[in-house]
């Protein structure tokens, strides 16, 4: 089916809330999303994407990527509360995000990699240190069809290229340090500092 008739159907079925999340092992998660490009009628884009913001608050996340409802389109939603403890949100650069849309998003690195946890709703119940630039120069397409290009640095810097990433098919464990892979509970039981320096030295990775 043609990428305006899926978007069509989906619209249909979740209108007015949220849609289920696709889990690690869905090819749509693996393939590289199409760009929008004119092949979404604009009204019918918008309200995809309000069903994006919904299933984001629902999750709770920071972030969805159109694949992960089973939509193959270079369209994500982001945005972040960022409700966490001072020392965190200082070690992370994580601060308040307010929701917005990416559509066809390319980003370039500008500034040196940092290691930190992350997880993703689509592999829930576990996360990994993955190693990114804490600095990125970010490009994208809003809803209204306005271009950006912007520098983010930090945690809105990290959760852009995760859910960029996502529509080229890749998934934040393929970039992950595999030794410090660990469930939620455990991470929350054991590794749950502002930066994973004790992990790393326990379970035997290494940081940037």
């Amino acid at each position: 089916m043609e990428i305006a008739g899926l978007v069509g159907e989906f619209v249909e079925k979740y209108r007015g809330g949220a849609a289920p999340l696709v889990e690690v092992g869905d090819a749509v998660l693996r393939r590289g999303a199409e760009p929008v490009n004119g092949q979404v009628e604009s009204g019918l884009l918008g309200e995809m994407v309000e069903i994006l913001f919904a299933t984001m608050r629902a999750a709770p996340g920071v972030g969805v990527a159109a694949p992960q409802v089973g939509i193959p389109l270079q369209v994500a939603v982001i945005g972040d509360p960022a409700e966490v403890a001072e020392e965190v949100a200082v070690a992370r650069g994580r601060r308040p995000l307010a929701e917005f849309t990416i559509i066809d998003p390319t980003y370039t690195a500008d500034g040196d990699e940092v290691g930190f946890y992350e997880g993703c709703l689509s592999m829930p119940g576990y996360q990994a240190v993955v190693r990114r630039p804490e600095s990125i120069i970010a490009t994208y397409q809003d809803v209204d069809g306005g271009r950006h290009s912007e520098r983010l640095t930090g945690w809105p810097a990290r959760i852009f290229q995760h859910e960029t990433d996502h529509l080229s098919g890749v998934i934040y464990i393929d970039k992950a340090d595999t030794r410090s892979i660990t469930t939620n509970a455990n991470l929350q039981k054991w590794w749950s500092q502002p930066t994973p320096a004790e992990a790393a030295q326990t379970l035997g990775f290494t940081l940037p």
